[in-house]
């Protein structure tokens, strides 16, 4: 019995250091700072064909801070070339790891 209970104190105890993990990782996450995030220029022919829409996508930023990763979840084509053209120049605040974030563009005239 005694074993019993020490096993089940034991893995209580490494659940609760995975759960603590996964909490600090998530504000890692969130507090990682963009530099320089400048807005996605409005394509002229997405003005002339009255165009709009958003533009998400899946981004992996280094330990950089620069954007090493970007998959695109949707969008118009005319509306990704500008949004993947603007991602060149973004930039985040150095961190020790990866971090993986959504990104959200929206186009109206």
């Amino acid at each position: 019995m005694r074993n019993e209970c020490k096993g089940r104190i034991l893995g209580s105890a490494l659940l609760a250091v995975a759960l603590g993990l996964g909490t600090a990782n998530l504000q890692g996450q969130e507090s990682r700072k963009a530099v320089s995030n400048p807005v996605p220029v409005y394509p002229e022919v997405a003005k002339r064909m009255r165009l709009t829409g958003t533009v998400k996508v899946q981004v992996v930023i280094g330990t950089d801070g620069r954007i090493k990763e970007k998959n695109f979840i949707g969008g118009h084509p005319v509306l990704v070339n500008a949004v993947e053209e603007t991602l060149k120049n973004w930039k985040y605040a150095p961190a020790s790891g990866e971090t993986t974030t959504q990104l959200e563009f929206n186009f109206h005239p």
